[in-house]
């Protein structure tokens, strides 16, 4: 699971492409769920990276 940080907030979802202005985001069953364009993202985080005990990352 992936999560799309924005300056309005997080998107979840399990699978993500890139395109050539931004990415698009689909969920489980493969559903889209989102187009976000790279000027507005902030960050794309891997879900496993908030289960470590490092504080640099929250």
């Amino acid at each position: 699971m992936y999560r799309a940080i924005l300056p309005e907030g997080q998107i979840a979802c399990e699978r993500y492409e890139h395109t050539d202005k931004g990415l698009e985001l689909y969920d489980k069953d493969d559903e889209f769920l989102a187009f976000v364009p790279y000027a507005n993202l902030h960050a794309l985080a891997d879900d496993e990276i908030y289960a470590a005990d490092e504080r640099s990352i929250m």
